[in-house]
Formats: structure tokens, sequence, C-alpha cells
């Protein structure tokens, strides 16, 4: 079933009750829509667009903080709306006198932020004809980032409509307040996967874990390197740092090297301040290194002692260099040829996903560049399979990033069936328009829910999905993996208790039926899922005119 509109492509957008609820909401007020990625935000604003040109005429303005995004955003106008009149405005792209007479001959302009502020200054443009801006990322609109000075020029324009998006809206209402201020918005629409009327569209998503066994030798390497970090940890607190913890992490390493670094930019005078950093630096190289040799295989940690002996850069990398420990794991590590058996697994994963489906779309997600280029050397060894990797524009070293065009390039040939493996790192996870995939393989987990939900949002969005996540036995494979889970849990009781501080001071749309925190989310999915699937009762017979259960024009 798909929405019928006269500006909408027919059967160009899929009808979805959440969808066209939040989009009938933003056409009454301003809002900020806040959706899980995959969730169609894309297809809301464009919804919302269409009925705004219908009614009311005027210009719209379309803002996303990243070439890349616009010109995904120009298409998708492109492709879903029937609207001529559709450009793209970035630096690069169109010069400003150019700018000034597309302004006025398009309705549709998709523009980074930053130009249109530019313009605005400059008196190119005008926004008083404007009747939509659209923000994606809406969440960016605070301290002097260029959405703040764009939507203060659009206050004062009578009968205006802002649609503001993002899948991060941060974790308190006065963060969210202070967006919706910045932007002039009035309401806010929430979303999760388990609200009642977003699960009848959740397809099913199979999720299994993997254990593997770390190597041996990898086990006698972390023991070297944890005697390390164990030292240096013994120097900290020797030095007043660290007092009272027992169980140091990453994130007390982190916080002891910012602690001693604002001392020293406040203008303290205290050379144990500086012991501290090196020692704090000591650790962190070590407890890096112990990550690469327990998740990532032993290729990753010869690349990085290598990388580090070639062309050591502080006095805390020779002094890491030249601990008998780590001289000893150096040596370790470089008598052994042994794999982390999590590159075979990946490769009898994917081998055996296109044995059962050949036409398969795959993405593996790992964390690290140099484990995404060992993963796309072994899967490129197996017949019928062709990978690719699919990394960021920063080059580090010899290490060469991926301009926008070939990123680009790369995502058509993967649409295009040319590549069917996309051996990626976070790039992947949010922002550029991947297709839907059959498999999400994670190499190793991530401890951020949001970037596990953004990874797991690759597959199950137009059919069944599948998600495998290799987890190193015994290592922090399994803290991220129940971290990410806790996370995950503790953000939709945190969404819904949200929705609960906004009402208090901004209009909140809210799905009917029971909340997220109010049932246990399996069960309830399920329950949702058999509902929908039940047939509906036979409708009264209706003038031909009016097709069954579309949306039309006149439903807004």
């Amino acid at each position: 079933m798909f929405v019928s509109h006269e500006l909408l492509r027919r059967g160009a957008v899929e009808e979805r009750a959440y969808q066209v609820n939040i989009a009938r909401a933003c056409l009454e007020r301003s809002t900020l829509v806040v959706l899980p990625t995959g969730m169609g935000k894309t297809v809301i604003a464009a919804i919302v667009i269409a009925e705004v040109l219908r009614q009311r005429g005027g210009r719209i303005l379309f803002l996303a903080p990243t070439k890349p995004l616009v010109e995904q955003h120009a298409a998708s106008m492109r492709n879903v709306l029937v609207v001529d009149r559709i450009t793209l405005f970035t630096g690069e792209a169109t010069a400003p006198e150019d700018r000034e007479l597309l302004w006025r001959e398009n309705k549709i302009i998709v523009s980074t932020p930053q130009v249109i502020r530019n313009d605005l200054r400059a008196e190119r443009i005008s926004l008083d004809d404007v009747s939509l801006i659209v923000f994606d990322e809406a969440h960016r609109a605070v301290g002097d980032y260029a959405y703040v000075d764009v939507a203060a020029a659009y206050k004062d324009v009578p009968g205006r409509l802002v649609l503001g998006m993002t899948a991060s809206p941060g974790s308190s209402a006065e963060k969210i307040l202070e967006v919706c201020g910045n932007l002039g918005i009035t309401a806010v629409e929430i979303r999760t996967e388990y609200d009642p009327d977003v699960v009848p569209y959740q397809h099913d998503l199979q999720i299994e874990r993997i254990p593997v066994e770390a190597p041996d030798v990898s086990k006698e390497i972390r023991k070297l390197l944890q005697t390390v970090v164990d030292e240096q940890v013994a120097r900290l607190k020797k030095l007043g740092f660290l007092a009272g913890k027992p169980k140091i992490t990453r994130k007390d390493l982190l916080a002891v090297g910012n602690e001693a670094r604002a001392r020293l930019d406040s203008g303290v005078k205290d050379g144990r301040l500086y012991g501290a950093m090196t020692a704090q630096a000591i650790a962190m190289k070590a407890d890096h290194a112990i990550e690469l040799a327990e998740t990532q295989g032993l290729g990753s940690l010869r690349l990085y002692f290598g990388n580090m002996e070639k062309d050591p850069k502080t006095k805390a990398d020779v002094q890491f260099l030249k601990h008998a420990k780590v001289q000893e794991a150096i040596q370790l590590a470089e008598a052994t040829e042994v794999e982390h058996p999590k590159l075979a697994k990946t490769g009898w994963i994917v081998r055996k996903q296109f044995m059962e489906k050949p036409d398969s779309k795959i993405i593996v997600f790992a964390h690290y560049r140099q484990t995404a280029d060992r993963i796309t050397q072994e899967l490129a060894r197996i017949p019928s399979v062709r990978p690719m990797r699919f990394v960021g524009q920063a080059s580090r070293g010899e290490d060469i990033g991926l301009s926008q065009k070939e990123q680009v390039d790369i995502l058509e040939k993967f649409r295009a069936g040319q590549v069917n493996v996309l051996v990626a790192t976070s790039i992947g996870e949010e922002g550029l328009d991947i297709p839907q995939v059959d498999l999400v393989v994670f190499y190793e987990p991530v401890p951020s829910e949001i970037r596990t939900i953004q990874r797991r949002g690759r597959t199950g969005r137009s059919a069944a999905g599948r998600v495998i996540m290799l987890v190193t036995k015994d290592t922090r494979d399994e803290a991220y993996l129940y971290s990410a889970r806790r996370k995950e849990r503790k953000m939709h009781v945190e969404l819904d208790r949200l929705r609960k501080d906004l009402k208090q001071k901004i209009f909140v749309g809210e799905p009917s039926g029971e909340t997220f925190v109010a049932a246990a989310p399996e069960r309830r999915i399920e329950a949702l899922r058999a509902q929908s699937r039940e047939p509906p009762p036979l409708p009264e017979p209706r003038p031909r005119a009016s097709k069954k259960g579309q949306t039309t024009v006149e439903d807004f």
C-alpha cells in the first residue's frame, strides 16, 4: 500500500502508519522528529514537503550538515517528489552569483547550512517566501553552529514551519528543549522500534552471537601487556591519581590524561604531572595492544608495533617500546603466523550465506581499518564473493582513505550487485544511504548502543534480516556486548521518561498503546506482529475512485 498524493510519485512512498501520523502532526506545528536510523525520517520529510507545497506553495529549504548528505537528500527528493525545480547548494558546487539565480528559479533547495548562512549575511537570498525549513541532524543546532543562525533569520517569517530530524536527540529534556528553542520548534514526536504504531513494520531480525576462543599466543601476550598496564597504574596512584579505584578501566585512564592536561593548561607547575601523562600514555598503549591481540588478531598487533617502531612520536612511545615485557610481546607476535579465529569464521559465515542465497548483500563491520583490509583480502579468496572495503576520507600515513566520490561509486556498485560484500568501518553506520542487506556481521561488538543500533539497522528494513556478532570469550568483546545491551535498554527507558519530562514544557505526540517500560518488549513485539498479521475485516463497499487503505491528500 502506498501514499497517494499529487506531488508524490506513484508507488514511491510505502504507507506506514507512524510515518503518516508523524507527518500529519508536523503539518500542524513546527516539530522535532526523533526516530532511530533506518525508520524513514527522509520519507516523513518528503510527505511534509509535498503537502506544504500543495497547500501553501512558496519555497522549501532542506539543510543537512555534510556534502554527501546534501547530495543524498537531493537525490531522494528527485526520486520521490513530482517537482522539477530541485537544486543543490554546497560551497564547492555552486558559486555565490550562481546561487542567487538558482534560489529564485527553484522550489526546493537542498544545502549545507554554512552556505545559507553566508548567503543570508551577504543578502544574496531572503527567507521571506520560504514555507518550510527541514533541519536534518537537528541535534547540531546548539552553540555557534550555522543551524542556529539560519533558524534565527527565519523566526520572524509569518506562517513559518520547521521540521527537525534526528536519531540522537540527547539524553536530557534540557538538551532537547535547547535545540527546539534554537530552531523555533514547539512540538516533539518520538518513536522507537517498540512503539505500537511502529512494530507492525519491523521485520523479523535474527540476532546470533558466535563465541570464538582467542589463540593461546594472544593470551600470553595479554598477560605480558597487562603487567605493563598494572605497573603504570601503580605509578599513577603514587602520583596521586586513581585514588579509591580498585579496578581501573580505559575510561579511568582517559580521565587521568584529561585531568593532568587540564591542570598543566591552567598554569600549575608540577613536574609530577608530566610523569603522570607519560604513565597514562604508556598504560593506554598497552591497553590498546591487548585489545588488538584479543579481538582483532596478531596481524593488527604486528602492524601497531611496527608503525610505532618505524616512527616513535613521543617519549611515551620510546619508553613503551623499551619495556622488557613489550619487547617479549613483540617477539611472540612476530614469531607466529596464527590468525585470529574470527577471520576464518567470517569467511565461513559469508560463504554459507551465499550458498543459501546467491544474490545476497552483506555488510561486515570492523572497528579498525587494518582489520577491514585483512577481512577484505580473506573474503576475496572465496569464489563468487566480491568484497570491497568501505572506509572514511581521512588518510593515516600509508593508509589512504576514500574520497566522497569513491564512497558514492562503491555504494552504487553495491546497490547494482557488482560488489556483494561491504567491509565497513564506522563510516557505514550512519549518514550515507546504504541499501537493505541480508546479513550484517559484527567482527566485534561495540560498547555504544547508538552504533550497535545503527549497524543492526542496515538489515531487516524491507525484509527479514540476520545479524551475527563474533565475540571472543573472556575478553572485552563480552564486556562491550553486555554494555551495549544495558545501554540500549536504558535508552528506551530514558526516551519514555523524556516524553513525560518534555510534556511539562512542550507539546509531545505519543503513539497509543502501552509504552516500552510497561511491558516486556519481546512479548509485546510478537503480540503486535501477530495482531498485524490478522486479516482485516472486509470493508464496506466504497466508490471506485477511493482506493482502499490509501492515504490521500484529504487525509492531511
